[in-house]
């Protein structure tokens, strides 16, 4: 049994899309509402695909992956299709992921931490007597 999640033949589908030529109307009507939108300068549309098969009974039916492809479609002021990238699930692999963090800029006890804890403190005391 195959499971199928997404825009089918994502990759035969991608190829028909020209740069340039290719405006938003012509993208729904050949691959449909994408999967995702989002507005930074330009409009950045993305289109998944994904099959899961049902593995055998003697492997307990373990899943597995036969395609796991994604679109992402930038598209320009004018409606035009501006840059095109397609991953499939063996470039995926491929891409790079810096390992290096970012240190917080803050300390855990901030300078208004450390104030209002000497402050409790003060009013917790107990009063001296001379």
């Amino acid at each position: 049994m195959v499971k199928h999640h997404g825009v089918h033949f994502l990759d035969k589908k991608q190829q028909k899309l020209e740069i340039n030529i290719t405006n938003k109307n012509d993208i729904i009507k050949l691959l449909g509402e994408p999967s995702t939108k989002s507005s930074f300068d330009n409009d950045v549309w993305i289109y998944i695909e994904r099959k899961i098969s049902t593995g055998s009974i003697f492997k307990l039916g373990k899943e597995k992956l036969i395609t796991n492809n994604v679109l992402v479609l930038e598209i320009d002021d004018l409606g035009l299709l501006a840059n095109l990238k397609f991953y499939d699930k063996n470039t995926m692999n491929d891409i790079e992921f810096v390992s290096t963090s970012t240190d917080s800029a803050y300390k855990k006890r901030s300078f208004v931490y450390d104030f209002l804890s000497s402050m409790r403190q003060k009013i917790n005391e107990p009063m001296k007597k001379k």
